[in-house]
């Protein structure tokens, strides 16, 4: 027995044109939420601060 992988956004078959997603609406979906800090990384908070140094090579 196969099971039909799903969208991660709305639960529909996905479509592997858009893969992992079911369609471009989904994909831009999910690209909304990562430049809207809707998903995050998990690890310990970063100052602007330290990204600055980092950003500089300090």
């Amino acid at each position: 027995m196969t099971t039909t992988k799903r969208c991660p956004i709305c639960r529909k078959p996905r479509v592997e044109a858009h893969s992992p997603f079911c369609s471009q609406r989904c994909k831009d979906r999910d690209l909304a939420q990562w430049f809207n800090d809707g998903y995050s990384v998990p690890g310990p908070p970063v100052s602007p601060d330290e990204l600055a140094v980092e950003d500089r090579g300090d």
